[in-house]
């Protein structure tokens, strides 16, 4: 489920869980970056943002890769701007909780949850509230097709989180902010909020945790390994060597699993017997183009398959709201692009995202009420 419940700190503290990162040019405001940090899955209309943590989105600078470059190659630079987001704790008279974004120039923006106006400073444009959970997929399909190791899906499938909520921090920031640079890497985080910062999630691409670090059972390495916290724990622009065989391991396997479920190979181990797939993933950040316009669909991975058949990329990247990401993912994963478009069945959610600020749709009043998980 995207990046919903991807671990077992996820699951234990739902409030630091977050379920996706969206980053695309405005389409209201051009010259400005959206960038979207989704936490608390299944959350209530009541819910607030938690006071012991700093949400944060983080973005650097990226390198494109060398013409003797054949792989993913783009190159984070030193450079790093980090918008962070911080709550307090509503008192007994307070009808709505009070929020600070802090922004890349230092500014301070006071703003109100669930107050549509949200907070503005100088570049900056804040909201921070319950909204409708804009991600797309079958996700029972997706967990059926890894459990009985055949492709699951059905036309029309069904979105497992379609009508639930998540609690949503948007910041839309002015491009002037961003050292004169086209590509841009955008990761969010939710810390510990003190003096020592721990890094409780983190998050760039979707499904990275769930679809290709969570299954175990063809991993002949760590077959017994929960993965997920400690990659949870990375540094999304460096990550460290401690673990990284681990994660590679992993990945390699699950990959093989995900190319073999058409009965035939369309990404060949590399000489190392590397899937090629893996430097992608580990480079799990949003690449978006901040110099090209916004656009509905099909932007994602498109910057990155772009610089793997050597070609320039022609859409801004990222991730957009109604974007059907998903079957880009599960497509790439099958058959490379090779083949037939792998759809899980479902192609938009029934409250799609809007045009305008805060661009996620308006929540559910009456959400589902969230599974037990035992």
């Amino acid at each position: 489920m995207s990046d919903h419940i991807s671990g077992p700190r996820a699951l234990s503290n739902p409030i630091a869980d977050i379920t996706d990162v969206y980053t695309f040019p405005s389409p209201e405001k051009p010259g400005c970056l959206v960038l979207v940090l989704n936490t608390m899955p299944m959350a209530k209309p009541s819910d607030l943002f938690s006071d012991g943590l700093l949400y944060r989105f983080r973005l650097r600078p990226l390198h494109p890769p060398s013409p003797n470059d054949a792989g993913w190659g783009f190159v984070p630079g030193e450079e790093e701007i980090v918008v962070d987001c911080v709550f307090v704790a509503p008192g007994a008279g307070d009808r709505q909780q009070q929020g600070t974004c802090v922004s890349p120039s230092g500014e301070s923006i006071p703003f109100f949850v669930n107050d549509l106006e949200g907070g503005s400073g100088r570049g900056v444009r804040v909201f921070a509230g319950t909204r409708w959970d804009p991600f797309i997929m079958d996700a029972r399909a997706a967990l059926a097709t890894i459990a009985n190791r055949e492709l699951a899906f059905t036309d029309p499938g069904s979105i497992f989180l379609d009508g639930k909520n998540v609690l949503s921090i948007v910041v839309e920031i002015d491009t002037s902010f961003l050292w004169g640079r086209d590509l841009v890497g955008v990761v969010a985080e939710t810390l510990t909020r003190g003096t020592f910062n721990v890094r409780i999630e983190r998050v760039g691409r979707p499904e990275v945790k769930n679809m290709m670090l969570a299954p175990k059972e063809f991993d002949p390495v760590n077959r017994d390994l929960e993965i997920r916290d400690l990659y949870n724990m990375e540094d999304a622009f460096h990550l460290g060597d401690s673990y990284q065989g681990a994660y590679r391991a992993r990945l390699d396997a699950n990959l093989a699993f995900w190319d073999g479920l058409d009965g035939k190979v369309d990404w060949h181990a590399e000489a190392n017997g590397s899937h090629p797939l893996t430097d992608l993933i580990l480079a799990d950040y949003l690449i978006v183009d901040v110099t090209k316009p916004y656009v509905e669909h099909g932007t994602f991975l498109e910057i990155e398959l772009a610089a793997r058949r050597g070609e320039a990329h022609q859409t801004c990247g990222g991730r957009t709201l109604n974007d059907d990401v998903m079957d880009t993912i599960f497509t790439q994963l099958v058959n490379a692009g090779h083949g037939p478009t792998i759809r899980d069945g479902v192609d938009s959610a029934t409250r799609p995202a809007t045009r305008n600020f805060p661009y996620l749709a308006t929540p559910n009043p009456n959400p589902p009420e969230p599974p037990e998980h035992h």
